[in-house]
């Protein structure tokens, strides 16, 4: 729950998203400071749909902004951009070390827009950075049948096994939906 200087700290800023002055933005990237870090994603979200933030105005704040804002942007993609448009920043996310990305990256919007490659190595990611695969929309739908995705996990058990290292069990999970469906 906010504070009430913090909910007054809210209310301003969607006014000004929703009028869309230059402020709101500054008060995007400040989000974490005056509503504190558990609020800062949803906070940041609210202000992008209130402002109607577009693929062009997503774009600037995910390249400017740091992992939080970032994340918040990602987070924002099922509910303001209904294409392909902002695929780029989830692929780029996917390509970090920081995993709240990874997480955030594969969220509804890449469920709904990644190209299956990149699709398939978001997941592999999630296991060889530990991000939990609960975190990957659409997971039982888009790996059913996959045989790519089974060979790769299955290339990638082999290789921890082989290094004396352990397989992370999310993977014997995602092998499973991937087996072969019956068609009738």
């Amino acid at each position: 729950m906010l504070t009430d200087s913090a909910r007054d700290w809210l209310d301003q800023a969607l006014a000004e998203a929703a009028a869309r002055t230059p402020a709101w933005e500054l008060r995007f990237a400040s989000a974490g400071r005056y509503c504190g870090p558990d609020h800062a994603d949803s906070v940041r979200t609210l202000l992008l749909r209130e402002a109607r933030a577009d693929p062009d105005t997503l774009t600037r704040l995910y390249r400017h902004g740091a992992a939080p804002e970032r994340r918040a942007v990602l987070l924002a993609l099922p509910s303001l951009v209904t294409g392909p448009e902002t695929v780029p920043l989830v692929e780029d996310a996917l390509r970090s070390h920081d995993t709240t990305l990874v997480s955030a990256a594969l969220g509804p919007y890449a469920a709904a827009h990644l190209p299956p490659h990149v699709w398939r190595h978001g997941v592999l990611k999630c296991l060889f950075t530990g991000v939990p695969l609960d975190a990957v929309a659409g997971l039982a739908h888009r790996a059913r049948g996959d045989g790519e995705l089974a060979r790769m996990l299955t290339d990638y058990a082999a290789e921890r096994s082989a290094a004396g290292r352990p397989v992370p069990e999310d993977l014997h999970r995602v092998l499973a939906l991937t087996a072969p469906t019956e068609t009738s």
